[in-house]
Formats: structure tokens, sequence, C-alpha cells
């Protein structure tokens, strides 16, 4: 993707969703801006403001969102909430229709064949799984230095 990119040539901003779905590890767009040596912002659900040179995004946290100023060029990684899909009209249904598509291979984008496919990947994914519940906590009963003492005896004995 880095390699096509850079075949188009100038551009301020690349969008990328959070992650895919087949092996969800949210790391194409980090890896594309690596691969590009341009700055990334994660997990952006908003776009307040492009100008010359930067751009001031949302980016949401577990706590809410932090408000972002980056320089451009950029990517950025967008969650859902970025958009509100609306459904397409006839004439535009009929138009994409007639659309014609651009393909390039490899040798087109002069890519390294050495770098793309599996065999190309510097990752994989072993296993998927959806992790276990975590077990309900304890609430500790007492004054605040018996507490303290049972709190300090627990955290003793969960250290590895």
């Amino acid at each position: 993707l880095s390699a096509a990119i850079r075949k188009i040539g100038s551009f301020d901003v690349i969008l990328c969703g959070k992650q895919a779905s087949d092996g969800d590890t949210a790391q194409v767009g980090p890896g594309i801006s690596a691969h590009l040596d341009i700055p990334q912002v994660t997990y952006v659900k908003k776009i307040r403001e492009i100008s010359p040179g930067s751009a001031k995004v949302e980016r949401m946290t577990e706590e809410g969102y932090d408000i972002v100023e980056t320089p451009l060029p950029c990517l950025f990684t967008v969650v859902k909430e970025i958009n509100t899909p609306r459904l397409p009209s006839l004439r535009g249904m009929m138009k994409a229709k007639s659309v014609k598509v651009l393909k390039w291979t490899a040798d087109d984008i002069e890519a390294n064949p050495k770098l793309l496919g599996l065999e190309g990947s510097p990752t994989r994914v072993v296993k998927i799984f959806t992790p276990a519940p975590r077990k309900g906590g304890e609430l500790l009963k007492g004054d605040t230095s018996d507490i303290a003492k049972e709190l300090a005896e627990l955290l003793k004995d969960a250290v590895i």
C-alpha cells in the first residue's frame, strides 16, 4: 500500500479504518505511516480542522477523547463514529457500475516481491480468541490501616 501511495504522489491525508476484520490487529494504518515516514493519529472520531500544513482531530480514548494537532501529511485511522453512512442515490449506483477501477500490479508500483503477501509479512496472526471474562473483585472492609495492610499483602502475593 505504501508503494502505491508513493506512486500516486503528493497527498495531505491518508484515511484508514481502525482495524481489519480478518486479523483484527490494527496494523495496516500504522504500518503505512511507518513505511512512508509520516505521522499518524489513531482512533480518530472527528476531523475538526484541516489547514495548510496541519490538522486538528478528536482521538477517542477510554475516558472520552483527546484533541490532537498534527502536521501534514499525516495518516489517520478512523473509528465508526467518524461518519453516519447514507444510502447511495439510484443515479450514484448507476454511475458506480460504469466506473473503471485502476488496477496495479507489484511491478506497476515497483514493490519488492520479497516484502509482499504472507511471506513478506513481518507478523503472523497465530490465534484469535475472546479473553475469559474477569472475575469479580473483592471489597476490603475495616479501618484504613487494616485495609492498607491487607492490600499490601494481596499485592505482594500477586507479584510474579
